[in-house]
């Protein structure tokens, strides 16, 4: 059966773009049951590189960045955010067109022309009406514009060689929202192959997580996430001629069956 694979790229909240993916052809081997010992390492091991991840993202809350997401060359997005100054541009390119967001304290615009019976210029969204799978938010916990938390949540296993961390993780476990996420059709089921995904991160000199990368396989598309610009200043204006958005927006953020 053919599954799809949902696909978003910006942090703080996205509305999720479908993109379909074959099946993949064969399903990895279900590994053989380890030696407790061995299994007892693999376990501390796997603790101490997802530390080593979760510190590299402490980042989001005390400085200025910016994230890249590409998710097979087909859907892009780029965001410079600001937690602590409460400002965020982002642009997601896709098939269909180009997503425009503006975030400057509590005010949230968009520029989505793509979307059905949305106007083509700047709209001003009301946050209590978003879906919360599409949280435009500062608040800590949702304000990653690359989604690296839902990433490392979903990570199997992981070792930790210097800055450079590779392992497996669980596609089906990454959760709706912001950055990178991957479902079957409704009603579908993952087979075993994504259930043990490869990945690759790595850290920079301050232990600053700058790439989380995930090669084609099982019949998922690549997908990558970088983290660049610390510290840079985010300078946000607000639109011009901004509209409330029309009713018929709301509906279309979050997660949605895609096209």
């Amino acid at each position: 059966m053919t599954r799809r694979a949902t696909l978003a790229g910006i942090s703080a909240g996205l509305l999720l773009l479908g993109c379909s993916v074959g099946a993949p052809t064969e399903s990895e081997p279900k590994p053989e049951s380890a030696p407790v010992s061995a299994a007892s390492t693999d376990t501390t091991t796997t603790a101490e590189a997802v530390g080593l991840l979760r510190g590299g993202t402490a980042f989001v809350n005390q400085t200025s960045y910016r994230s890249d997401v590409d998710i097979a060359s087909q859907i892009t997005s780029l965001s410079h955010t600001d937690n602590v100054h409460k400002r965020l541009t982002a642009k997601v390119t896709t098939p269909g067109g180009i997503i425009e967001i503006r975030m400057i304290d509590d005010e949230v615009y968009m520029k989505a022309g793509l979307l059905r019976g949305v106007p083509d210029g700047w709209m001003v969204l009301d946050p209590a009406r978003m879906p919360s799978d599409f949280a435009l938010s500062f608040a800590p916990g949702k304000n990653d514009f690359g989604g690296s938390g839902r990433l490392i949540d979903a990570i199997v296993t992981a070792r930790a060689d210097g800055p450079e961390i590779s392992g497996t993780l669980d596609a089906s476990r990454i959760r709706a929202g912001n950055g990178i996420s991957f479902r079957p059709n409704p009603g579908a089921v993952f087979p075993d192959g994504p259930r043990r995904h490869a990945f690759r991160a790595s850290l920079d000199t301050e232990g600053r997580l700058v790439s989380f990368l995930m090669p084609q396989a099982n019949g998922l598309p690549s997908a990558s996430l970088r983290y660049s610009d610390f510290g840079a200043t985010v300078t946000v204006a607000r639109p011009p001629g901004a509209i409330p958005a029309p009713d018929a927006l709301y509906p279309q953020l979050g997660l949605g069956e895609g096209g």
